[in-house]
């Protein structure tokens, strides 16, 4: 991260991580785990006799047979109706926007500013430039809004052409623009992630364990750099498969510069959203490379949800993967269908928000 951007709300030290990450996430006594099995009603996978196509079933190879999975959802807190919501990250949190703004709640991320930005795709939203694919940019974005110490880094901002330029840290659904217009983005962008600050809700949606490095602004981006760049500019670039502890570390940041500067009464809730990486540039199978992605980034989320008696976990990702594959993705294996975030946002909303509607 470019010295630019290190401030008084730094990263946990390497020993907190490293305490952390030596630490059972849940504790029970033998008592307190006998009386967790009686109360949960969804603790088994299998019986004998049991019927497996009943579809009032309570096993998990019952429920697993019925189109849509609904999992047993215990949240941590309730949500209101006048309180305000910005959901960051990839593509799931506009969908939440979405379903948030339809029953009337304030979405403060969902900014009508964003109307007049037009993408490349006439059948997307301009919100989609919004999106987060990765920890590094999530908090990246969140820092240049509201830590007075962190400067953007504006020779990050590749020039692609004599006349346009590519801003590397929004998602690239808009038409290249020239340098200015793209510094009017940035800045729009920027005004509108600063009422976070008024919002009680934040929800953040963790994308991707890839990521890229421009070496020479020294500085996470969101996405890949555009292709002609790998070409003109061949050393600016590195890729990672990141970590666990450097996710981690991205997630606790992020907590404690919104803890400085967010809601009196902050709750987060974090989800992962099932949307499979589209290629991998390492050596691995795509499939094998999403898992480990996937997988990363879900262990990341329930630890951080343990770490934080305000934090959430949402879990959308296992509800679209053990969900009827026919009826929750499209063709391509990669995009939900629209019943499929409809019953996710249902069931979102009625976890967190079934007294406020």
């Amino acid at each position: 991260m470019s010295e630019a951007c290190v401030s008084e709300v730094t990263a946990p030290e390497t020993s907190s991580v490293s305490s952390q990450m030596s630490t059972s996430t849940y504790f029970a006594t033998a008592s307190e785990a006998l009386r967790n099995y009686d109360q949960n009603c969804a603790n088994r996978w299998y019986k004998d006799e049991a019927d497996a196509n009943d579809p009032e079933g309570k096993y998990a190879f019952q429920r697993l047979r019925q189109t849509w999975f609904t999992p047993k959802i215990d949240p941590k807190f309730k949500l209101q109706r006048d309180d305000k919501f910005y959901a960051i990250g990839s593509c799931f949190a506009r969908g939440l926007e979405f379903a948030l703004r339809k029953r009337k709640f304030a979405v403060e991320s969902a900014a009508p500013e964003f109307a007049r930005l037009q993408p490349v795709n006439k059948a997307l939203s301009g919100l989609g430039f919004t999106n987060k694919y990765n920890t590094f940019s999530i908090l990246n974005e969140l820092r240049w809004a509201l830590d007075p110490d962190a400067v953007f880094p504006v020779e990050s901002i590749a020039q692609v052409t004599e006349t346009t330029w590519s801003d590397p840290h929004i998602t690239p659904v808009l038409e290249l623009s020239g340098f200015e217009e793209t510094l009017e983005r940035r800045a729009l962008l920027q005004t509108v992630t600063k009422r976070i600050t008024e919002c009680r809700a934040v929800i953040i949606t963790l994308g991707l364990a890839e990521v890229w490095r421009d070496v020479q602004a020294d500085v996470y981006v969101n996405s890949t750099p555009i292709p002609s760049l790998f070409k003109t500019q061949p050393d600016r670039y590195e890729f990672h498969v990141t970590s666990f502890a450097e996710n981690w570390t991205n997630l606790e940041t992020i907590h404690a510069l919104l803890s400085r500067y967010g809601h009196p009464d902050l709750r987060f809730v974090v989800t992962v959203s099932p949307v499979p990486l589209m290629a991998t540039f390492s050596t691995m199978d795509v499939v094998v490379a999403n898992t480990y992605s996937k997988s990363l980034l879900r262990t990341v989320a329930q630890e951080w949800a343990a770490a934080h008696d305000n934090v959430d976990y949402f879990p959308s990702y296992e509800i679209v993967l053990n969900s009827d594959r026919a009826a929750a993705w499209e063709a391509d294996l990669r995009h939900v269908k629209g019943a499929g975030a409809q019953h996710i946002m249902g069931l979102f909303v009625q976890s967190y928000l079934d007294d406020a509607i």
